[in-house]
């Protein structure tokens, strides 16, 4: 008994995999490989400083541009953000937050070009969480003090000492799974769902399956999802340092 093509689905199945290597080689004997991760964050690197040298181009104080004007609101958007999250003296960590959310919405969304979400791999969002386990500690550090810092781990009693060292560790690896995971399940479920278009337009000839649902499912996945996942992890991220302080600085006492 045959199965038909409705059932039997696209003959290549699903695949989904890891980043690809481009290419590697060897430093000192460690072999490096340059994967399409690294590529396309580069390609993003470049859009963005093309975009934002195009916006801020001969700024004037007065006969404003629209492209100035845009420039202009971005800047006091992310101000404001940082301000009504962290506090006014947490304000030159604005720089650091515009550049985390930018690169986690443009690492989403390059997806819709036909190109690998930077975000779908776990190497970039782990990293952007290390550097931000780094600015929490070290905000700790510099405001009690080493030992302070290091007084902290066995309070209120010095048994908390395994328990408070793995809630820190925690802290980078819950921020980096949650943006990896919303990322790569929304990869794999468009996957399944091109599968299963690609099989219905087989057996029931209707080619749009595969146009006009990937379109409307694609605003959610890549669009939505990629917005709010980027927009979660900044917030973590500046709850997170302002808390490393201990200060109980709120935007309503500003």
């Amino acid at each position: 008994m045959q199965i038909s093509d409705f059932f039997r689905g696209s003959p290549d199945g699903v695949s989904v995999t890891g980043p690809k290597i481009v290419c590697s080689f060897d430093v000192c004997g460690v072999t490096i490989n340059l994967t399409e991760t690294v590529v396309i964050s580069w390609i993003i690197i470049a859009a963005v400083t093309l975009l934002l040298l195009w916006l801020t181009k001969d700024m004037q104080t007065k006969a404003v541009t629209k492209r100035q004007a845009v420039a202009e609101w971005i800047v006091q958007t992310v101000y404001s953000l940082v301000e009504d999250t962290m506090g006014k003296h947490w304000r030159h960590f604005a720089p650091y937050i515009a550049s985390l959310f930018t690169f986690s919405i443009f690492g989403s969304l390059i997806s819709m070009l036909g190109l690998r979400s930077v975000t779908a791999d776990f190497n970039a969002p782990l990293t952007w969480a290390l550097i931000t386990f780094v600015l929490i500690h070290g905000t700790n550090i510099r405001t009690h003090g080493f030992f302070g810092y290091l007084k902290g781990y066995v309070d209120p009693v010095p048994v908390m000492l395994p328990i408070n060292i793995l809630s820190e560790i925690a802290t980078p690896v819950s921020m980096s799974l949650r943006h990896f995971g919303n990322v790569v399940s929304g990869m794999v479920i468009t996957s399944l769902l091109y599968f299963a278009l690609s099989a219905a337009t087989k057996g029931l000839g209707i080619a749009l399956l595969c146009i006009g649902v990937p379109a409307v499912l694609s605003l959610y996945f890549d669009l939505f999802s990629g917005f709010m996942q980027a927009f979660v992890f900044i917030m973590l991220t500046m709850v997170y340092i302002s808390n490393a302080d201990g200060s109980q600085e709120t935007a309503g006492a500003n």
